[in-house]
């Protein structure tokens, strides 16, 4: 984004200063920031209490396994704003994906939820009215404004520089806009740390999309980016930012946003956000850590490797491939080693639910499209050949196996910038467990490690 356009995006705001300041008087009284005034006494209270009857008890176990299998299922993080439950899938703050999709509003004449509801319900645990999306949708409008030296480090970037590499950098150049980092220098009660935290987060949220849709822009297209259009909702002003106005495309934006939004608290990104976070870093730095995280194989790229599996295959079998010759691919696949990219969870032992409801948004738009039909007689064949296998202990699709399929029929093919937008929506989910977290003033994480040979000694087994 040039300064130029910078200059222009700022000239459309004044010019729609009346209606902006009608929508930041809106945002007040919608009273998100109020409402957690009122909500986080209370749950400070309870908590303390908690803690002082209950501090002493102990709610699980830590094998060997466990020290050395990337601490999978120590029960060590307290997470408010979503769970994973190997059965059910993920719930945020108690609610199901369809739930949500049921229950949030949505965009006039839309189906899907509206991100700014689900980070409502992620910051409060309450289900908010229109009026209240609405209101966050415009002031996350009004905050969206680039710094002009985050812009023309973004336009500087070369296009050889991975996408997610540009956003870890432009969103630690946003720190100098850190409100928290500015209280905290100047000697902020501990208390009140919240306050500012959650005035960071708002304004990295709104400023996500439009230097999302810059780096997408400079890297894959002519660098312009239209300005926010105060008259759109997050998920649709980022669509438009970067070239796209297809109404399905924005539709499934805003499913795309809400269900990659969180994922409780002991995956990658999550973590890397509130162990950083716990340091007192500001939102922004902790922010860019744990979207370096993501920015891992093992994480936010395996969409990428889903669709790139998906096209060797094709380029392998040709088109129309019969459930024998798909069979025999796949245990071709296992034979030279790999895994079946977009099958299996750490965590999950059933279909993921992100996938099943991206599963029905094709079957309701995009049912004749062949890259949808492959992915459709994978999830019929897969998981019995993986069970057959006999090693996965889910042998079911991840969210992973589908959502690039559908970017690729709205035409948005370039796979190295998928997960900016998963980072995009990501934020969500961890900046609203970084406001929370600093309401009741969680301590620096410092888990105990131990060499080797203490684990011998711990086990009572020989070195």
């Amino acid at each position: 984004m040039s300064a130029t356009l910078l200059r222009k995006c700022t000239s459309v705001l004044g010019s729609n200063q009346n209606n902006l300041l009608k929508m930041t008087r809106a945002a007040s009284t919608c009273g998100l920031k109020e409402r957690l005034e009122d909500l986080i006494p209370k749950k400070q209270a309870q908590i303390k209490e908690f803690r002082k009857l209950n501090g002493n008890k102990v709610v699980g176990e830590v094998t060997v396994d466990m020290m050395y299998g990337g601490m999978r299922g120590i029960k060590g993080l307290v997470t408010e704003t979503s769970v994973l439950d190997p059965e059910e899938g993920i719930r945020f703050r108690g609610y199901t994906i369809p739930e949500c999709q049921d229950m949030l509003p949505h965009a006039p004449g839309g189906e899907e939820p509206l991100p700014e509801g689900l980070f409502w319900l992620l910051v409060t645990g309450e289900i908010p009215t229109e009026d209240q999306v609405k209101a966050v949708s415009a002031e996350w409008a009004v905050r969206a404004d680039i710094p002009s030296h985050v812009a023309n480090m973004i336009k500087n970037f070369p296009s050889t520089l991975h996408p997610m590499s540009q956003l870890s950098a432009a969103v630690t150049a946003l720190q100098s806009e850190s409100k928290f980092a500015k209280a905290y220098s100047e000697g902020v009660h501990k208390t009140k740390y919240w306050e500012t935290t959650y005035e960071d987060a708002m304004d990295l949220i709104a400023k996500l999309p439009p230097i999302a849709a810059a780096i997408y822009r400079n890297t894959f297209c002519d660098g312009q980016v239209a300005p926010i259009d105060s008259s759109l909702d997050w998920s649709a002003n980022y669509a438009h930012m970067m070239g796209y106005t297809d109404p399905q495309f924005v539709e499934l934006m805003r499913l795309y946003l809400t269900i990659h939004s969180d994922h409780e608290g002991g995956n990658v990104s999550a973590h890397a956000t509130h162990l950083v976070g716990s340091a007192l870093s500001d939102p922004y730095l902790s922010f860019a850590a744990g979207m370096n995280g993501l920015a891992g194989p093992l994480h936010g790229l395996a969409n990428q490797e889903v669709l790139v599996w998906l096209t060797k295959l094709q380029e392998d079998l040709g088109g129309e491939v019969s459930d024998s010759e798909l069979r025999e691919f796949i245990w071709n696949t296992l034979a030279s080693g790999q895994v079946v990219p977009g099958y299996g969870h750490a965590v999950l032992r059933k279909t993921d639910p992100r996938y099943t409801c991206q599963r029905e948004f094709a079957l309701k738009h995009l049912p004749d499209n062949a890259l949808f039909k492959l992915v459709s007689q994978l999830y019929n064949i897969v998981p019995g050949v993986l069970l057959e296998q006999g090693k996965a202990k889910n042998p079911w699709p991840n969210v992973d196996a589908h959502s690039g399929v559908l970017l690729q029929h709205y035409a948005l093919k370039e796979m190295s910038y998928y997960t900016v937008m998963f980072g995009v929506s990501r934020a969500l989910g961890v900046l609203s467990s970084l406001c929370l977290g600093s309401s009741l003033s969680l301590p620096l994480e410092r888990p105990k490690s131990n060499e080797h040979r203490r684990s011998y000694q711990l086990t009572g087994a020989k070195l």
